[in-house]
């Protein structure tokens, strides 16, 4: 299963946001046991890069961003991403930039606390433990 993690679940394990850090990083372990396909949209990397380099150094955020392009495959923006994005039932165009790069990259399921945000997605949407309920233990 090809799965789209939304910035929001990245950043909930980067920065160990309480309570939502566990189920998140129970979803990075999926994709690093190959369980799921994980991918970030590129839009995620430089927002993640952004926000880490407020908080950190440099070189230790651009190492964290390593590892993250280790775990996770890409799901590029490109022209195509973006027009469809504009066309999107999604009022917030961050959201539909991502929905769309996903469903470009051949992605299933976008993983996001944000449900109500991607109420019009054109994939499926689940929340971290959810998307968890659905894999044996």
């Amino acid at each position: 299963m090809r799965v789209l993690l939304d910035t929001n679940v990245v950043l909930d394990v980067l920065l160990a946001r309480q309570p939502f850090a566990g189920a998140s990083a129970e979803v990075f372990g999926l994709a690093e046991h190959a369980r799921i396909e994980g991918l970030l949209c590129a839009t995620t990397i430089t927002t993640i890069d952004y926000l880490l380099t407020q908080t950190m150094p440099r070189l230790d955020a651009h190492q964290t961003l390593r590892r993250l392009l280790q775990l996770f495959e890409i799901a590029p923006v490109n022209r195509a991403v973006l027009e469809e994005a504009l066309k999107s039932k999604l009022t917030d165009f961050e959201d539909a930039v991502l929905d769309q790069a996903g469903r470009l990259a051949g992605a299933e399921v976008v993983v996001t606390r944000n449900q109500k945000d991607f109420r019009h997605a054109s994939l499926k949407v689940l929340a971290p433990d959810e998307l968890l309920a659905s894999f044996p233990k």
